[in-house]
């Protein structure tokens, strides 16, 4: 068995940055900092159920997300042309990233233990840059994006 040689992030932590290609083009997270705050959630593997269950609940939730001085990044071990392609089935506004390297979920410490794909988490960070939640071994799927939401209403 692997084992994940980095420590999960957590509450409090600053947000490591990333600049990468994404399915809206490039992004960086510093870009958001002073500015809004992000619900960057890592999920296992596109098309498959939960996965497929949590981007909906997200796209169902993004404009409240929004109005919330808030946006919502999804990253996956998955390539960029499957990111685009579950993107563009489920009508996601906002940007997934193929982490096929797995340095962001490396440098959040999400990788699951066979070291295959990343875990299903979600981090909320403050406009500060600062990690304010972690939600991990949530029942269903799309709980994440509910969860998520009310933290930032908090």
């Amino acid at each position: 068995m692997l084992r994940n040689y980095y420590t999960m992030l957590d509450v409090g932590q600053e947000a490591p940055d990333f600049e990468v290609e994404s399915t809206l083009g490039k992004i960086k997270l510093s870009d958001y900092k002073g500015k809004k705050k992000v619900i960057l959630y890592f999920y296992p593997k596109a098309f498959t159920a939960g996965c497929t269950r949590e981007l909906q609940r997200f796209v169902q939730l993004y404009d409240e997300i929004v109005k919330l001085n808030a946006e919502v990044i999804g990253v996956s071990a998955d390539s960029l042309s499957s990111a685009k392609k579950f993107a563009e089935k489920y009508g996601a506004k906002f940007p997934l990233i193929g982490d096929k390297e797995k340095k962001i979920i490396n440098s959040y410490g999400v990788l699951n233990e066979k070291g295959t794909s990343a875990q299903r988490v979600t981090f909320v960070i403050d406009e500060n840059g600062k990690i304010t939640h972690v939600f991990k071994n949530l029942k269903k799927a799309e709980e994440h994006a509910d969860k998520a939401l009310e933290a930032i209403k908090s």
